[in-house]
């Protein structure tokens, strides 16, 4: 209703009738307002033209307000992947060009990546240098680090508005580090009880409780309560815990150092081994489909399980496999559902089109490829926090100049509109005054 009326006054343009002046679209506002009663006044409906300006800049704020600008916590829209253990540290693919459009000389063996949500900072984990990078994605300049215990080579990032932090941890040495992604500063450790050898955030938040943070140590997966920096509680997996993935739903997965895959309930915390018999990689998910997709570099195919629905029966995985003649060592899928890469160990990466369930291209980076990521080119201007924020901030201005602009501008309008018909009405009265006389 809202948008037929607003169209319907916003289509009066340079219309006029045979006396040459202007004139809306007829309709039975158009008689209510224009029409004279038979005293010859005016009668002007202004409670009808009151609901339609009202109906018009509810409309506008809107569109404003509820039309979706959000990217995702992986950097996953479908504009560049970042690879690292490329030659010279990382390699940047674009993706619409298929090849190697960049390298940022990184060094410290880098291995796990994450990007802002905006796709302005990339954050680099290197564990030769018991270090975490914050760089310039556009750029690759060095913005900040943090100095981690324990060869760090994993990174998980929440992003949620109360949370934005950053999580780094190691295999040499029993805690995590909660990262300000701002300023590389630590602002708590969270104990372990051993070596880590995964990380993953539970987007879970609901009043005073956090996010919650699952690691895996040595025998356990653990899982903390990211406000409050509380441990919740405490899994035994058989085998011993590795990679960690979290999709958006109610569901854990892990890989484990004797070779299978598990799935665990976030809310019975049941535990349920999916597929077996290999040497798994870090995982990624279909935020579309909800399935789950594994590098398994013994049998050098990428295995992809359906989502685990808890409660079901589980049906028999992997759902289909991607074979390569080389051992994938990491798989990055778009937050669109539409792309996969996935790094293999001859330096070459394999583009996927999950729809379509084929490999389109592979693409040669070179050197020793062990994780990728994708996501958005990132912004022209602004490659320092501070930058960020002053960009950000005329960009708030700008946006509540232009909501003023729209909700002003249909108001003056209406408002010329009806004093354009009262004169008309006046103009009309006159007239028939004259001709009575």
């Amino acid at each position: 209703m809202f948008f037929r009326y607003s169209y319907k006054w916003l289509s009066m343009g340079s219309q006029s009738d045979h006396q040459g002046h202007p004139y809306m679209l007829r309709s039975a506002t158009h008689a209510a307002i224009c029409r004279g009663d038979p005293g010859g006044r005016p009668s002007i409906n202004r409670p009808t033209i009151g609901l339609q300006l009202l109906s018009l800049l509810l409309a506008l704020m809107s569109l404003l307000l509820f039309f979706p600008s959000v990217a995702h916590a992986d950097g996953g829209a479908p504009n560049l992947a970042y690879v690292a253990g490329g030659p010279k540290g990382i390699s940047t693919i674009d993706i619409s060009q298929q090849q190697v459009t960049g390298t940022i000389s990184v060094a410290g063996d880098p291995h796990t990546l994450v990007l802002s949500l905006d796709g302005r900072f990339l954050y680099v984990a290197q564990p030769t240098l018991n270090r975490v990078t914050m760089l310039a994605a556009k750029t690759g300049e060095t913005i900040c680090t943090a100095n981690i215990p324990g060869q760090p080579s994993l990174l998980a990032f929440d992003p949620t508005p109360n949370a934005n932090m950053l999580y780094a941890a190691g295999n040499g040495d029993a805690s995590v580090s909660a990262i300000d992604p701002t300023n590389c500063k630590i602002t708590r450790t969270f104990k372990t009880a051993g070596p880590v050898y995964g990380l993953a955030l539970a987007v879970v938040a609901t009043g005073g409780h956090g996010d919650q943070l699952w690691v895996a140590d040595t025998n356990s997966l653990t899982f903390f309560d990211t406000t409050s920096g509380q441990q919740l509680g405490n899994i035994p997996i058989p085998g011993g815990p590795q990679y960690v993935s979290i999709p958006q739903g109610t569901t854990v997965y892990v890989t484990t150092h004797h070779g299978s895959v598990d799935g665990i309930d976030l809310n019975t915390h049941r535990v349920t081994t999916l597929i077996t018999s290999g040497t798994f990689g870090p995982m990624d998910y279909d935020a579309v489909t909800g399935e789950i997709y594994v590098p398994n570099l013994k049998n050098d195919q990428i295995d992809v399980l359906n989502p685990l629905s808890f409660g079901t029966k589980t049906p028999p995985e992997p759902n289909r496999t991607y074979k390569f003649a080389v051992a994938p060592q990491s798989v990055a899928i778009t937050s669109d559902g539409q792309l996969g890469f996935i790094a293999l160990s001859d330096g070459n990466v394999a583009m996927l089109d999950v729809p379509g369930r084929q490999i389109v291209t592979t693409i040669h980076v070179g050197g020793n490829p062990d994780f990728i990521i994708t996501g958005l080119y990132p912004p022209a201007i602004g490659t320092t926090p501070q930058q960020a924020s002053i960009v950000g901030t005329v960009a708030s201005v700008i946006a509540y100049v232009l909501l003023i602009a729209l909700l002003l501008v249909p108001f003056l309008i209406f408002t010329r509109i009806n004093r354009a018909q009262v004169k008309k009405a006046e103009i009309k009265k006159s007239e028939r005054a004259e001709e009575k006389l």
